[in-house]
């Protein structure tokens, strides 16, 4: 599990392909790299992927087909930025909301607007479905970054950035038409799955009255 609070970038210094997979290596930062073992879990920008080889703070990871096709990781090249964060612990102070680093979809940014201390950019997710999860003040991760939701349309949402999101993470450089990793809230999904079907099972009995 993950919080949404990211810790830092990381700096991808080689990418290895092959048919449908793909090995990246990154340069974690030298504070997250205490007690880091092979196997260990670490998001990049959202995505749970699994240490599978330790060199100083060159850290490799495998990317899977599956992966390669619901993220924009496999857009990522030697010398681009990730967020990342290492798994929660038990003591952590959960200062985002719980993700789980498995991505639903990706969004393209299809509308930045910048005040002064503040940003707001609108995503329109690929998976339009989504949409219903998505709710006005509602939880939502976007590269890994747990943010609230701001204003939601039939197809975009809108998120607000204060300075220090835009200094800490990759969002402060996104530009227009960049791709972004999305997780619905699980909980916003469980609850609005449950009366979906709340009130469908009502409508079936409802009609199955009527033909009676």
């Amino acid at each position: 599990m993950f919080t949404g609070i990211v810790q830092g970038t990381a700096k991808v210094v080689s990418v290895d392909e092959k048919p449908n997979f793909r090995t990246h290596v990154v340069e974690m930062p030298e504070h997250m790299l205490e007690g880091l073992e092979t196997g260990a879990s670490v998001a990049h920008n959202g995505c749970c992927l699994t240490v599978t080889e330790i060199d100083g703070n060159r850290i490799s990871f495998d990317l899977m087909k599956e992966t390669l096709r619901i993220t924009n990781l496999g857009d990522v090249k030697e010398g681009d930025v990730v967020n990342v964060e290492r798994a929660a612990k038990f003591s952590d102070e959960i200062g985002g909301h719980l993700m789980s680093g498995h991505i639903m979809t990706t969004a393209d940014i299809t509308k930045i607007l910048t005040s002064e201390n503040n940003r707001q950019i609108w995503f329109k997710p690929q998976d339009p479905a989504l949409m219903k999860y998505i709710l006005y003040k509602g939880f939502i991760g976007v590269d890994g970054i747990s943010l609230t939701v701001g204003e939601v349309t039939a197809t975009r949402f809108c998120v607000h950035l204060i300075p220090e999101t835009l200094q800490r993470t990759t969002l402060g450089k996104k530009k227009l038409g960049a791709r972004v990793n999305i997780e619905i809230d699980p909980q916003t999904q469980a609850v609005v799955d449950t009366v979906e079907r709340v009130l469908a099972a009502k409508e079936a009995a409802l009609q199955i009255a009527a033909d009676e």
